[in-house]
């Protein structure tokens, strides 16, 4: 472990050794001497208060270029990288959500490849204004006077109530005091938007006339909250948005519509549930209303704001609107999956979340069948590996009580050899992490949004169960 004689504190390398080492060449070629430097120094710092500690550490120059390894491969593995989503959850948000259509994968890699007309008029010559580049396309298709984007739905609602509704009241119905996720909950975002929420209502049932007495000269909008990410059902009752906007223009304030997820398509064409889109609710009276662009809509994190004219001014008007506005390659990649809904009959080969929706039982069992024959093997002696049926959901709020029927591996472990845990982690060890889900002691890949098998069943000879 070390040279006879010597303190184990004396025994350690300098860093400028370690540096030197064999062992760490390839290393810093890998990484960069100034990272396995600044790594180094943190493995040499917790060997020495282990060994003041009156830990047995081995000082050896290749164990602790081997411990650098093991840290640096760890934080490697730590950063953003591309997995297989084999969840069942379509729009999962811990993995990034919507999956882009090509169109606007290239549209993004061509802002960053060269310099864009981002803020440039190429017409005049003169300063551009960012939001033109979809404004237009964003009002063809919903049918809106207006529009504008943020960087997500949570920003957009925000800006609007601090834009409309600062150090003012806005009525919402109990029933729609959501939490949209990561714990962000509607009366916080209006707290901190700098208005006062009034509650009305009560959690199953509001009617107009619970809107109505809340009205006073401090009123500023009615917000309606979809309830895009959970199902109230048996006695219940809403108010019409019809009902609402005839209630908000006889006050001449603003209706505005928080989607969440929203979509521009019928969903119901597709053999899926309705869904509100923006074009009904601007059809039904709503002055604003926003959605998200990378749940339904399939394309990247935006918050999309769409309604009349002197409102959208308003919005855009606000200094906050700076803070919150899109980046070149947001606007790039919003603008190409616009420019798809213009050919509708291509929307299920051009969409990736339509396509994984709408993907039928038959497809995922074939792509199923070899998938299975070889993790059989892998798995021989340690689990048993079965096809089975499963329901995938859409996720990010998007259809909460619909689950899609779907077909998927599970892998039930044989209780002395393996646990489930390490199936779940071997697979997420892979080159390309496949994550799944564990249920019921097994663990199960859900295979509906798994589209490039080859890539799954090519490294499948790297998977390394522990048992």
């Amino acid at each position: 472990m070390g040279k006879p004689g010597l303190s184990a504190l004396a025994q350690l390398p300098s860093i400028d050794r370690l540096l030197n080492s064999p062992s760490s060449s390839e290393l810093i070629l890998s990484y960069g001497r100034k990272e396995i430097k600044h790594v180094a120094q943190e493995a040499l710092e917790s060997m020495r208060i282990a060994i003041k500690q009156g830990g047995i550490v081995d000082t050896n120059e290749a164990a602790i270029c081997s411990l650098i390894e093991q840290k640096i491969t760890r934080d490697a593995n730590g950063q953003i990288r591309r997995v297989i989503n084999l969840t069942g959850t379509l729009l999962h948000t811990n993995l990034g959500r919507a999956i882009l259509p090509q169109e606007s994968i290239d549209a993004v890699l061509g802002v960053l490849r060269d310099a864009c007309n981002l803020e440039y008029d190429l017409e005049s010559g003169e300063r551009g204004n960012r939001d033109e580049f979809i404004e237009k396309q964003i009002c063809r298709l919903t049918g809106a006077e207006a529009a504008t984007v943020v960087n997500n739905n949570a920003a957009a609602v925000m800006l609007i109530l601090n834009t409309l509704a600062l150090g003012k009241e806005v009525p919402v119905s109990r029933g729609e005091l959501v939490e949209i996720g990561g714990s962000f909950r509607i009366p916080e975002i209006m707290s901190q938007s700098g208005c006062k929420l009034i509650e009305v209502g009560s959690t199953n049932r509001t009617h107009r006339g619970d809107f109505a007495k809340a009205f006073n000269s401090q009123t500023a909008m009615i917000m309606k909250v979809h309830q895009s990410n959970y199902v109230i059902q048996g006695f219940t009752a809403s108010v019409d948005d019809k009902d609402l906007a005839g209630l908000c223009a006889e006050s001449d304030i603003p209706l505005v519509i928080d989607l969440g997820s929203g979509t521009l398509v019928n969903l119901e064409d597709y053999g899926l549930p309705h869904e509100p889109t923006p074009m009904g609710a601007l059809k039904s009276g709503a002055d604003i209303v926003t959605f998200s662009g990378d749940k339904l809509l399939g394309g990247p994190q935006a918050g999309i704001i769409v309604g009349c004219r002197e409102l959208i001014d308003k919005l855009n008007a606000n200094p906050m609107k700076r803070a919150l506005r899109c980046d070149k390659m947001t606007i790039a990649a919003l603008s190409s999956l616009l420019q798809l809904y213009n050919h509708p009959d291509q929307l299920t080969e051009k969409l990736p979340v339509l396509r994984m929706m709408i993907r039928s039982i038959d497809d995922i069992r074939q792509l199923v069948i070899p998938l299975v024959a070889m993790l059989t093997g892998r798995f021989a002696g340690k689990a048993n590996v079965a096809l089975v049926e499963c329901n995938s959901e859409i996720g990010s709020g998007a259809l909460p009580d619909r689950l899609i029927p779907s077909v998927g591996i599970a892998i039930r472990p044989l209780q002395t050899r393996v646990n489930v845990d390490a199936i779940a982690k071997a697979f997420r060890s892979l080159p390309i992490p496949v994550i799944g889900r564990i249920h019921n002691g097994e663990f199960l890949l859900d295979c509906r949004c798994l589209e490039h098998s080859e890539e799954f069943s090519a490294q499948l000879s790297e998977l390394k169960i522990n048992e």
